[in-house]
């Protein structure tokens, strides 16, 4: 009983300090820098594709593919489809003139799954030349390696009778890693401007009376395989893109009635008529209050997309007011126009 009682007093608590809370949390949308810079110079773009097995690889490739009850076409065709899967994105995003995929036998990879050396400038510089091209994407490699496990269980099978047996079934789950990486190369400055290896995972299963028919079930695995690797083509293409986030920001709710009406009025979505209020207080006599308001007023600027303004508020509201909500705030607004200021420069052409 003590215990129940405890663990009201708790809830009531934490019920109270909630209503009485000093801020409201609002997200609002912004925008952050493309993970890979792509200079605005850049308006051809080739991708190349380097995971051809070489010669000296070919039979370890043909063991892997058995030993990974792999197709023998499933790597060429994971490839492919990921080069595809880039192109499109670029594409799409409308700032390049083209978007070529560039047959280069010369450059294909040594090593099973393995990150190769980078291509030579000379390679790049001849491959960029030969097709009037700006920046190479490369895909250094590509290999898919399947894993089965294998489990035995009973299924219910209807006899000649009608009724239900149990009958010995062979389960057989394929765990599949895509492994992929990549290089974006710029002749212009000899500059590697991205170099990044990840690994993707495709899970099917299938039963049967046997080993065999169980893997012969598992009929959607390929499909999977390539439909991933589209999705991970796509998200390269994206990564050379800014892209939108929601942040969370805290502003105050209480001290006058004005900030009690203007939290009203913000709830409502009524962002300007809560700055209306706020504005009012920013010279109150009572300094906290008046710090609170140009805080405040630093978080409706950067609502309306003045990130000066909101820098100028921020800072008079914890240099003049002490208000330490303030200082944090200060370090986001520099880190967000950073951003911004990266973002026009990706943006511009």
């Amino acid at each position: 009983m003590k215990r129940t009682y405890r663990l009201l007093a708790m809830l009531f608590t934490g019920m109270i300090f909630m209503a009485c809370s000093s801020t409201n949390r609002l997200t609002m949308g912004a925008t952050e820098p493309a993970r890979i810079t792509i200079p605005s110079e850049v308006m051809k773009i080739g991708i190349v594709n380097r995971s051809i097995p070489s010669e000296e690889n070919s039979s370890l490739d043909k063991i892997d593919k058995i030993l990974s009850l792999e197709g023998l076409k499933l790597d060429k065709e994971g490839a492919e489809a990921v080069i595809t899967g880039v192109q499109d994105e670029l594409t799409r995003f409308e700032r390049y003139e083209r978007v070529d995929i560039i047959e280069a036998a010369d450059v294909s990879r040594k090593g099973l799954g393995v990150f190769p050396a980078a291509l030579t400038w000379e390679q790049v510089d001849r491959i960029c030349k030969e097709n009037d091209v700006d920046l190479l994407i490369s895909l250094e490699f590509y290999d898919t390696d399947t894993r089965a496990d294998v489990d035995a269980i009973m299924v219910e099978v209807p006899n000649n009778f009608g009724i239900k047996a149990k009958v010995p079934h062979t389960r057989v789950t394929l765990n599949t890693v895509i492994k992929n990486g990549w290089r974006a190369y710029y002749p212009a400055t000899k500059s590697i401007l991205d170099e990044i290896v990840s690994n993707n995972y495709v899970t099917s299963s299938g039963q049967g009376l046997n080993p065999v028919k169980a893997v012969e079930a598992v009929i959607g695995r390929k499909e999977a395989v390539l439909e991933s690797s589209t999705y991970i083509g796509n998200l390269y293409g994206l990564d050379t893109r800014p892209k939108s986030r929601r942040v969370s920001r805290d502003y105050f709710v209480s001290g006058t009635d004005n900030f009690a009406v203007a939290k009203r009025r913000a709830q409502t979505g009524d962002w300007q008529g809560a700055a209306q209020l706020w504005e009012q207080e920013v010279n109150n006599p009572k300094g906290k209050i008046a710090g609170r308001a140009c805080y405040n007023m630093a978080i409706i600027n950067e609502i309306n997309g003045d990130l000066d303004a909101a820098m100028e508020w921020a800072s008079k509201s914890y240099a003049d007011y002490d208000i330490r909500e303030a200082l944090r705030y200060i370090n986001i607004l520099r880190n967000r126009m950073y951003d911004e200021r990266r973002v026009e420069e990706q943006l511009s052409k």
